[in-house]
C-alpha cells in the first residue's frame, strides 16, 4: 500500500504494454462511459475491458497509447492522462449517429476547436489524495503548449465536485454545459461542462 508520502517517479510516454491499464483507467476518468460504449460492440464472450484494451493498443485513433502519458511510483502505473489536438475546424456532422449519452459530450469538445484536449485523467484508487493528478494536469498542458495549442480544454460532470475543484484551482474556467445523458451505472445527474484554460 503507498504511503501518504507517495511522491511520482515519473511521468512517461505510455507503451502498447500498458493498455489494459490504460482501459481501466479511461473508464474510470470517463465515469463508466467507455465501458458502457465497450459493452455495446463486446462480441464472442469478450468482456468490455478486453475491447477497451484492443482500442488503446491501436496505433491511432483518440483512445491510443500513442496519446497518453502515464505516473509511475516505485516503476509501477499509478495513473494516466490522455489527451490530443481538437480539429479546427470541428466538424460535427453525423452526431446524431451517435450513442445518445456521447451527443452532449461531442457538442461540447466543438466549442474548442484547435484546443488540447484532455480526453481523460485518472489514478488508480490505492494512489488519490497524493497529488499525482496535479502531476498529470501539469504534464497534459506541457505537451498541449508543445503542440502550439493556444487552449487545453475538459469536460468534467458538474457534480464531480472534486474534479472540478482540481481544474478550476489550476486555472480552468467554464466555457459551456449540456445535459448529462444517463447511462448504466450512472453515479451523476445535472449537466456536463465543458472547461477551458488559455495557454498564452
Amino acid at each position: 500500500m503507498p504511503s501518504a508520502m507517495t511522491k511520482v517517479s515519473v511521468i512517461r510516454p505510455a507503451r502498447k504494454t500498458d493498455a489494459a491499464l490504460l482501459a481501466r483507467l479511461i473508464n474510470a476518468a470517463g465515469e463508466g462511459i467507455p465501458g458502457f460504449i465497450w459493452s455495446t460492440m463486446a462480441e464472442g464472450g469478450e468482456t468490455p475491458l478486453q475491447i477497451g484494451q484492443q482500442r488503446a493498443a491501436r496505433e491511432q485513433g483518440g483512445f491510443s497509447y500513442r496519446n497518453a502519458q502515464v505516473a509511475e511510483v516505485d516503476g509501477e502505473v499509478a495513473g494516466m492522462v490522455l489527451g490530443y489536438r481538437q480539429p479546427d475546424p470541428y466538424d460535427s456532422d453525423g452526431i446524431e449517429e451517435l450513442p445518445v449519452v456521447v451527443r452532449p459530450l461531442v457538442e461540447l469538445e466543438s466549442l474548442a476547436p484547435g484546443s488540447w484536449y484532455l480526453n481523460g485523467i485518472a489514478t488508480l484508487e490505492e494512489y488519490r489524495g497524493r497529488g499525482i493528478g496535479s502531476a498529470l494536469l501539469q504534464a497534459a498542458e506541457a505537451v498541449a503548449r508543445q503542440s502550439s495549442a493556444k487552449a487545453i480544454s475538459l469536460i468534467v460532470a458538474a457534480e464531480n465536485s472534486g474534479a472540478k475543484r482540481l481544474y478550476e484551482r489550476n486555472g480552468y474556467r467554464p466555457q459551456g454545459q449540456r445535459p448529462l445523458e444517463p447511462w448504466p451505472g450512472c453515479e451523476y445527474s445535472g449537466d456536463w461542462l465543458l472547461l477551458v484554460k488559455d495557454l498564452n
